[in-house]
């Protein structure tokens, strides 16, 4: 019964639709297994490519500090932790950005290209989340034609064996 349940919830996942726009909330949902103009990737394949080299990107929300708290109150960021290398450009994954973070997504791809939009890039988050599928289609829509779309994320990265995650930093190329 339950095999026939996570086959079931498997097969489920593998069949959601590739959408014509950007996806929001909920963004932690099953994801499509395609992504018109780039390709995806595996944990293994990510593997490779780090160790090729290619540059990453996290695009995970940032959770800052609420608005409204207490005066006094004490707040600390939680610990965002990534693959090894990866330039974490937060709050790039949104249905909607803000200019700051359309210029933010823009400003990292450029500097993790070189400028040349043809060479590969991986773009990622957390497994099921649409921010990594929204963001690395908008890098297919900036003209970037060497995205890897990672929809496993730090999750497929640790199930393949990859590198110990660390500590990322928020980055605003």
């Amino acid at each position: 019964m339950i095999l026939l349940a996570l086959a079931l919830a498997g097969s489920a996942a593998a069949q959601v639709p590739e959408p014509d726009t950007y996806r929001g909330e909920p963004y932690r949902a099953p994801v499509p297994a395609t992504l018109r103009g780039a390709s995806v990737i595996d944990g293994a394949e990510a593997i490779r490519l780090h160790e090729a080299g290619v540059p990453f990107l996290d695009v995970l929300p940032r959770k800052t500090r609420p608005e409204g708290l207490p005066e006094g109150t004490v707040w600390r960021e939680p610990v965002h932790e990534t693959i090894p290398g990866a330039v974490w450009l937060w709050d790039t994954g949104y249905e909607a950005l803000a200019p700051a973070e359309q210029a933010r997504l823009e400003r990292g791809l450029e500097q993790a290209t070189n400028g040349d939009r043809n060479a590969p890039v991986v773009i990622f988050c957390r497994s099921d989340c649409w921010m990594s599928w929204n963001a690395a289609r908008r890098a297919v829509s900036l003209g970037y034609a060497g995205v890897h779309w990672f929809p496993d994320g730090v999750e497929g990265w640790q199930a393949a064996g990859g590198a110990a995650l660390v500590r990322a930093t928020p980055d605003d190329p």
